[in-house]
């Protein structure tokens, strides 16, 4: 998927062939490029007055986007929230604290980074507890990775939310790029992530509450077990 994607992509206005396998016959399309944007959050207040957040990753647009969530859900009265962060794989680590902090107290650690053993800076959840108190569930998996695992991490070591699918990716460390001569350069881990309760995140995941697995007979037949869990956590 990564390498079509990379061919489509270019400028905007420009036009891509593409050969399309419909059946045993090929098609062929010509379309124009232009630009595509896609919130990374999608919400909804479900049956039971459950307010349903999907999180597909942490851009800049992501806190903004869960606050309009925290409002609809509650002029529609949903006192249940479930975020799913399954195959989120990350992203900007200032909106992961962000969304954190509808829940997590203010001032209170979201995250710890450590180098040896130390920590050389602590993430502080921010004023704007938007769900603290609601009955709270987070759906994870293994593609789970980086700020979605800094949310689920600190949501669970806080008692905030029951974790529910599978072990996450386990991507916590922090890189910093350095330039070489030549114009090469050389990616370097200076720190690593730690959860409140001082579980280090790389390369070892987070853990599920209850642990619930998908099988590809379940996926094609549309069902969602992992979901349905949760729901009836919520109950």
């Amino acid at each position: 998927i990564t390498e079509a994607v990379g061919k489509i992509r270019g400028p905007k206005d420009t036009e891509v062939k593409l050969t399309l396998l419909r059946g045993s016959e090929q098609v062929e399309v010509t379309i124009t490029r232009s630009d595509i944007k896609v919130p990374s959050v999608d919400y909804k207040v479900e049956n039971g007055g459950i307010c349903y957040i999907a999180i597909s990753r942490f851009s800049d647009d992501t806190d903004t986007i869960v606050k309009e969530a925290a409002s609809t859900c509650k002029s529609q009265n949903a006192n249940k929230i479930l975020v799913d962060l399954r195959n989120d794989p990350g992203g900007y680590l200032d909106q992961a604290i962000r969304v954190a902090s509808h829940w997590v107290d203010q001032g209170k650690t979201v995250v710890s980074e450590k180098r040896g053993g130390v920590v050389i800076k602590a993430h502080q959840a921010i004023a704007g507890q938007e769900f603290k108190g609601l009955k709270t569930v987070v759906l994870i998996n293994g593609g789970s990775a980086s700020a979605s695992e800094i949310l689920a991490g600190a949501l669970k070591d806080y008692g905030l939310a029951t974790l529910v699918g599978e072990k996450s990716y386990g991507k916590g460390s922090v890189q910093e790029v350095d330039p070489l001569s030549g114009g090469a350069s050389i990616k370097i881990t200076i720190a690593r992530w730690y959860t409140p309760n001082d579980k280090n995140i790389d390369k070892q995941g987070i853990e599920p509450d209850e642990k619930v697995d998908v099988t590809v007979d379940q996926i094609k037949a549309g069902q969602d077990p992992q979901k349905q869990k949760a729901l009836e956590l919520l109950k």
